[in-house]
């Protein structure tokens, strides 16, 4: 009776939820329940039989709720918030050139991952550093380039006549 009741309970979930772990874990779970081993149910939502134990024994314990995920914190920043606001000064207001790195006239990820290490003796993958600047609330474009060969004058006809005219035009 407990276990249809449960059984009932873990089908609701499945069908109200857009999270796909959840539906996993109410499925590896029903799956137990209904009289499947831990290996079977295991198979079928492509986990370890350990981890649908581990799944099990959280529902018992705190029903659905102990399927839900919790927010992963992940590993704290290896900078220190000085050294955070530094690195925001610094690829905010510099270009790469003017901190070291010659012929650079743009910032990307392995570079500041190449700042980090210099300054601050802390390796980063550039997923990491991705991470890293978008937390602190930096974000990048591909940069623009100007042609070589380019006529000045007419670039700047075009900047002070022709753009401003398209611009009214919009």
């Amino acid at each position: 009776m407990e276990t249809e009741r449960q059984i009932r309970e873990l089908e609701k979930a499945m069908t109200t939820t857009d999270n796909r772990r959840l539906y996993e874990r109410c499925l590896a779970v029903k799956l137990v329940l209904e009289g499947h081993t831990r290996k079977e149910a295991g198979h079928t939502i492509g986990r370890d039989e350990h981890t649908v134990s581990h799944y099990v024994k959280n529902y018992c314990h705190n029903g659905i709720q102990g399927l839900v995920s919790k927010k992963q914190s992940g590993r704290p920043s290896r900078l220190t918030d000085e050294q955070e606001a530094e690195l925001v000064q610094i690829v905010a207001y510099h270009t790469p050139e003017e901190v070291g790195f010659k012929s650079r006239a743009n910032w990307t990820l392995a570079i500041v991952c190449d700042l980090i290490l210099r300054e601050w003796g802390y390796g980063y993958t550039q997923k990491g550093v991705a991470d890293l600047l978008h937390r602190l609330g930096l974000s990048w474009t591909r940069p623009t380039y100007t042609l070589k060969k380019a006529d000045s004058k007419k670039q700047q006809v075009f900047l002070e006549e022709t753009f401003p005219s398209l611009k009214k035009n919009c």
